[in-house]
């Protein structure tokens, strides 16, 4: 039987599968030169590339986001709404 290949493309989507090494994952986040998205050094799809200014602006906005929902949640307390009458007509 044939071995199957461990890194590719299927449909313009990468894969790899090789066993990672730590020279492998720092060199595939920090590819200076490329763009905001780089391959995954183990899995399928893309990662960010922090060598570009734009990953970080990314990765600021996402932080950014999840602190105002985690703050936003304690401002809004659910016992001082009033009830609501629901009327239903049965004509």
């Amino acid at each position: 039987m044939a071995d199957k290949p461990t890194s590719g493309e299927i449909l313009g989507v990468p894969y790899n599968f090789d066993r990672p090494n730590m020279r492998r994952l720092i060199s595939s986040y920090w590819e200076p030169g490329e763009g905001m998205l780089v391959e995954k050094p183990f899995g399928i799809g893309y990662t960010l590339n922090l060598a570009n200014w734009r990953s970080w602006v990314v990765l600021a906005v996402a932080g950014a986001l999840l602190w105002h929902e985690s703050g936003s949640g304690e401002d809004t307390d659910e016992t001082d709404e009033e009830p609501v009458e629901v009327i239903v007509d049965d004509d």
